[in-house]
C-alpha cells in the first residue's frame, strides 16, 4: 500500500484552473437544487423514530449528464499524473461515478479499468463481492458521500485482503471529519472530497454539525491486528442465515461448515485440533447447526438428517443418531437429566417435523414428537420446570415435559419459528421469536401471554434476557429492547441491515452483529452503541467467548471465524 502523509479534506486546496471552477459550479448547484432534502428525511426519519432534520442524497442526482461529466472531469485534472491506476467504488452510487470516470479517461486517449464491490455478496450465480475485473494498478476509491467513512473502510479492508495497494480516497462531500478519518491515515490512504458541510452552512441554513450527529465516531473496541483469523474452505454464500456458530469449551472452539467439515480449533491460535467431515447434505447445506458440549462429547446435528456426538478431545464418532431426513435445527442438553433434545426435518407429505429427547450418553431416543410442518427451530431446556420448548415452521411453539415428552401445551404465533427461544427461569418466563411481527412472553407454566412487543419485522435470532429486558434482533435493522413484564419499549438502535445474529453479553456489554459486516458493542442501560467493529462479511450467528483467554470468537456467514481481544481503552 502507498503512503502519503498529507491528509487532504478538500480538493479546492490543491489549486483550481478556471475551468474547473464552472464544473464545481455544476456540482454545488445540483446539491442546493435537488441533493440536500428536509421534508422528505424528516418523513423517512420519522417511520424508525430518528429525529434527522436534512440529510443529503446523491442518487436524486448521480445519472444526470451534467453533473457526471462535471466530477469526471475534475477527477481527470486531479488525478491523471498518477496515471496508470484503477477506480472502484461501493454499489449502488459510485458506479455511475466509475462509468463516468473511465469514459472520461477513454475519451482522452488513456484507457482505464474501474469495477466496483458490492455492499454484500450476490445471493446466486457466482456469489460474487466484486464486479468486473481488477488489474494490477493501484486502485483509487471514488464516492459521492463520505459520512462516517465505514463504506470506505470496508472498501479499504477487502482490498487490502487482496493485497492492492490504495492511492486514495476521492468524493463529492464530506460531513464529519472525526475518528474514520484518522483511520483512512493510519492506512496511508489518502482522502479529498470536493466540498464539506461548511460550503452549504449559509446557502442551505444547516448550522452548526454536531446538532446534527454524534460528536464522536465509535471506535473500535478490539485491539489490533486481529488474534488470529480462520477460513474454512467452499462456504456457500447463497444462504444468507444464521449457520453454524461457535462454541467454547477448555480453549478449544467447535464449529460446523458449510463444506460439511467440522472444526475443533485452539482459541488461543487458531490451530486446528481435529476435523470431521459429514458426507452429505441437502441444496448445498451440510452442516447450520450449532453444536452443544456435555463432558466429553460435542454434539451437533447435519443436513444428512443425523445427530453426531463426537468425542472433544479426538473427534472421533461416539454416537450418531439417523431418523430425520435433514437437521437444521442446534442441540440442546440437559445436563441434569443426561439428556439431549434436537428439532428434526422430515421429506414426507405430512408430520415433516418434530422434536426429539434422546439418552445423550448412547443416542437411543426416549421420546418424540411429531408436528405438520418442518422443525427448523431449535429446542431450548428450562432447568428449573423441567420442561423443552421449541418452535416449528407453522409458527407452533410447543412445550413439553423433558423427561416423558408429553405435550404440556401449545402456542400459536404470526410465522414461521426458526431459532430457539429463552426461558427466564428466575421469573418463570420463555420468550419466543418468530417470523412474525411479534415477540411473546410466555408464562412457562400455563403458556400465558405476559407481555407483547411488536416490531416492524420478525427476526431469525433467540432473545436475550437481562434481568427484566429483553433484547432481540429483527428484520428491520434493529436491536430492540423492551422489558419483560409490560412489552414497553425501553430502546432502539439501528445497525443499518438486517440482523440475524442472537445478542450475547459479555462484562456488560452486548455484542450483536449484522449483515452490513459490523460487529455492536452495546450499553444495555442506554441501547448507545459503544463500539464498532468491521469485518468483510455478514455476521449472522452470536459470538462466542472464551472467559479463560479472555477471547471474542466472532463467526462470519463466509465461514469464518475471527479472534479478537479487547482493546486496552475497552477493558472492563
Amino acid at each position: 500500500m502507498r503512503v502519503f502523509l498529507l491528509f487532504i479534506g478538500r480538493l479546492s486546496l490543491f489549486g483550481m484552473t478556471e475551468n474547473q471552477d464552472v464544473y464545481l459550479e455544476v456540482l454545488r448547484r445540483s446539491i442546493e437544487a435537488d441533493v440536500f432534502l428536509t421534508d422528505e428525511a424528516q418523513a423517512a426519519s420519522a417511520l424508525w423514530g430518528g429525529h434527522e432534520r436534512w440529510l443529503f442524497d446523491f442518487r436524486a442526482v448521480m445519472l444526470r449528464s451534467e453533473v457526471l461529466d462535471a466530477y469526471a472531469e475534475i477527477f481527470f485534472e486531479r488525478y491523471r499524473e498518477r496515471y496508470p491506476f484503477q477506480v472502484c467504488g461501493l454499489e449502488m452510487a459510485a458506479v455511475p461515478l466509475v462509468a463516468a470516470i473511465v469514459m472520461k479517461f477513454q475519451s482522452k486517449g488513456l484507457p482505464l479499468n474501474g469495477f466496483f464491490i458490492r455492499k454484500s455478496r450476490k445471493k446466486s450465480g457466482l456469489f460474487k463481492m466484486i464486479e468486473g475485473t481488477v488489474a494490477e494498478h493501484p486502485v483509487i476509491i471514488v464516492d459521492d458521500l463520505v459520512n462516517t467513512g465505514s463504506s470506505a473502510i470496508r472498501q479499504i479492508e477487502i482490498l487490502k485482503e487482496m493485497k492492492k495497494d490504495i492511492e486514495g480516497i476521492f468524493s463529492i462531500l464530506r460531513f464529519r471529519d472525526y475518528g474514520y478519518y484518522a483511520r483512512f491515515q493510519k492506512e496511508g490512504v489518502e482522502f479529498r472530497s470536493l466540498f464539506d458541510l461548511n460550503d452549504f452552512k449559509t446557502s442551505l441554513g444547516v448550522g452548526n454539525l454536531s446538532k446534527h450527529t454524534e460528536p464522536n465516531p465509535l471506535p473500535n473496541p478490539f485491539r489490533e491486528p486481529m488474534e488470529w483469523r480462520f477460513a474454512a474452505p467452499d462456504p456457500n454464500f447463497a444462504y444468507v442465515v444464521p449457520k453454524s456458530g461457535p462454541v467454547v469449551s477448555d480453549g478449544i472452539v467447535y464449529f460446523g461448515t458449510d463444506s460439511g467439515m467440522f472444526f475443533a480449533l485452539r482459541s488461543l491460535s487458531g490451530e486446528t485440533v481435529w476435523t470431521y467431515r459429514v458426507p452429505f447434505g441437502s441444496r448445498g447445506k451440510k452442516i447450520f447447526s450449532t453444536p452443544a458440549v456435555w463432558k466429553d462429547l460435542v454434539i451437533f446435528g447435519a443436513y444428512d438428517g443425523n445427530l453426531y456426538a463426537l468425542d472433544k478431545q479426538t473427534g472421533k464418532r461416539v454416537w450418531v443418531f439417523m431418523e430425520a431426513d435433514w437437521i437444521g435445527s442446534s442441540p440442546c442438553v440437559a445436563s441434569d437429566l443426561d439428556m439431549v433434545f434436537i428439532g428434526l426435518e422430515y421429506g414426507l407429505f405430512k408430520k415433516r417435523g418434530g422434536v426429539s429427547g434422546l439418552d445423550v450418553r448412547t443416542g437411543e431416543k426416549v421420546w418424540e414428537f411429531r408436528s405438520e410442518e418442518l422443525t427448523h427451530g431449535s429446542p431450548a431446556y428450562s432447568q428449573r420446570f423441567r420442561v423443552v420448548g421449541c418452535g416449528s415452521n407453522d409458527g407452533i411453539f410447543s412445550l413439553f415435559d423433558a423427561k416423558t415428552g408429553k405435550l404440556r401445551w401449545n402456542f400459536q404465533t404470526e410465522g414461521p419459528i426458526k431459532y430457539a427461544p429463552r426461558f427466564a427461569d428466575e421469573h418463570g418466563l420463555v420468550a419466543v421469536l418468530g417470523h412474525g411481527e411479534t415477540v411473546y412472553v410466555l408464562r412457562t407454566e400455563t403458556g400465558e401471554v405476559v407481555s407483547r412487543y411488536t416490531m416492524e419485522f420478525g427476526g431469525y435470532s433467540t432473545p436475550l434476557v437481562l434481568g427484566q429486558k429483553v433484547i432481540c434482533t429483527s428484520f428491520d435493522k434493529c436491536v430492540h429492547c423492551f422489558d419483560i413484564f409490560s412489552g414497553e419499549p425501553l430502546w432502539k438502535l439501528d445497525t443499518g441491515a438486517r440482523c440475524f445474529s442472537t445478542p450475547e453479553v459479555v462484562n456488560g456489554k452486548i455484542y450483536v452483529g449484522s449483515n452490513n459486516a459490523q460487529l455492536f458493542e452495546i450499553d444495555p442501560d442506554t441501547g448507545k452503541a459503544t463500539g464498532i467493529f468491521y469485518t468483510r462479511e455478514r455476521i449472522v450467528n452470536k459470538i462466542a467467548y472464551d472467559e479463560r483467554n479472555c477471547i471474542f470468537l466472532v463467526p462470519t456467514f463466509a465461514n469464518e471465524l475471527l479472534a479478537l481481544k479487547k482493546a486496552v481503552h475497552s477493558e472492563p
